[in-house]
């Protein structure tokens, strides 16, 4: 039998129905992909046990870096990544990793949402030094851990997936995370260290931080030193000053020293103390300074949270102790007005 000559068009016409079917789904998927510049990860990712990771927000942080002189995009999730990474120790346990993963999500979120002018570098939304919160990128994690990188980050990752979109906040209000390394046993009021105060950095106990390598610290400073600094002359051996009132958290809020009145703040950061609860011992030509605590002690204690994640304690009961009347919130409302 001939074939029919209507069969091959019929042919070219079934063969174009078929591509087209296969093609429409590629069309649509299109328009809504990402960026596409160098600055942008990959939606997913694999940990190291070949698991992968995804990231879904869509929201950037651009951070300069300090010491390249530039402004990196990066995805908020591996931004929080980099700060979880760089600001508490791998080696914690992983509630205090989760813990420490909202403070810096719930920081970046209140930067980004916060018109206030910085005099950050031109694009730039935040800095990775310590003048806001440390981040460091993988290329710089991976040079500084060595050999240690692969496990780490595995925990750096799991902390911050399993706490993904999650902020804190009061009053309907991203907080200010603000966290430090260790207390002197007690964390601070927000104003008996800085003017402002806010309900939620009150003062708490922190019995956990007296277990820090970082509780106690020694020092010598040179009596000109101290003079300089401090505006005093000292003259005579034995204690430096005397304490006139202290903060709620029993930190020096008032010291009287050769007859000159001084806030404990201001004498910890003309001096660079570790904290500002300090004594003074004048011994010769030196200034023997003791410091209880690491950092300025308002917020959540680093090690005061590993303590608590010791003792089985989750990462929401280190924040609501730390932070005092708040709410573990999604950001999805707070992202949407950064779009």
């Amino acid at each position: 039998m001939k074939p029919s000559r209507n069969r091959k068009p019929f042919y070219f016409v079934v063969f174009g129905l078929m591509t087209l079917i296969l093609l429409i789904p590629s069309f649509l998927v299109l328009p809504f992909n990402g960026k596409s510049d160098s600055t942008t990860v990959p939606a997913v990712k694999k940990t190291t046990d070949n698991q992968p990771i995804v990231f879904q927000s869509s929201v950037d942080v651009s951070v300069y870096k300090t010491a390249a002189n530039q402004v990196k995009s990066v995805p908020l999730e591996q931004y929080v990544k980099g700060v979880v990474a760089a600001e508490m120790p791998a080696d914690f346990k992983m509630e205090a990793l989760k813990a420490q993963a909202l403070t810096a999500r719930t920081y970046i979120i209140k930067m980004l949402l916060n018109e206030t002018d910085l005099n950050l570098p031109e694009g730039a939304d935040i800095t990775d030094s310590k003048m806001h919160q440390v981040y460091r990128s993988d290329d710089e994690l991976k040079r500084d851990w060595g050999k240690d990188y692969d496990w780490k980050m595995k925990k750096i990752k799991k902390a911050v997936k399993e706490t993904e979109g999650q902020i804190i906040t009061y009053d309907n209000k991203p907080i200010d995370a603000l966290f430090f390394s260790t207390s002197n046993g007690h964390t601070q009021n927000s104003e008996d260290y800085w003017p402002s105060a806010f309900p939620y950095l009150k003062s708490v106990e922190s019995p956990w931080d007296k277990q820090s390598p970082k509780f106690t610290y020694k020092q010598a400073l040179p009596v000109s030193f101290v003079e300089k600094k401090l505006g005093v002359e000292l003259k005579e051996d034995g204690e430096v000053g005397k304490v006139l009132s202290r903060t709620s958290g029993n930190y020096v809020d008032t010291i009287q020293i050769n007859g000159k009145k001084l806030n404990g703040k201001d004498v910890r950061d003309s001096l660079d103390l570790r904290s500002s609860d300090f004594t003074m011992v004048k011994q010769d030509d030196k200034v023997i300074v003791q410091t209880q605590g690491f950092g300025h002690g308002v917020g959540m204690s680093q090690y005061g949270a590993n303590g608590m994640a010791k003792e089985g304690k989750s990462y929401k009961d280190i924040l609501k102790h730390y932070y005092n009347g708040i709410t573990i919130t999604n950001n999805k409302a707070y992202t949407a007005k950064l779009k």
